[in-house]
């Protein structure tokens, strides 16, 4: 796997987790902000998804297609504050743990 694609996951998941942690704070971000992280993971998802998927990395897929479904910003899953908060973390450290685990294991 080309190393670019596997740093530009990393880099996404960073964007992603950063995002995620910001939006734990209640009422401080407008509800565009929501909108774009929600995209912002789905895109990453999709892109760790596609990674894990050429390195045959079977749990990391499904991981990521349940996060892709969850975070779809065209048919929105709709959750109480509370629930999106524990989500959005348990979620933020799935993408930290990804940035290790998901990554070629002989050097390209």
């Amino acid at each position: 796997m080309d190393r670019g694609i596997i740093k530009n996951k990393n880099i996404a998941s960073g964007i992603a987790i950063l995002m995620l942690l910001f939006a734990i704070p209640s009422g401080i971000w407008p509800y565009g902000y929501y909108i774009f992280l929600r995209w912002v993971v789905m895109v990453t998802a999709i892109l760790t998804l596609w990674t894990a998927y050429n390195l045959k990395k079977n749990v990391w897929i499904w991981l990521m297609v349940g996060i892709a479904i969850l975070f779809n910003p065209i048919a929105p899953v709709h959750l109480d504050k509370e629930t999106w908060v524990i989500i959005d973390f348990i979620v933020a450290i799935i993408f930290l743990v990804s940035v290790f685990r998901v990554k070629s294991v002989v050097n390209d």
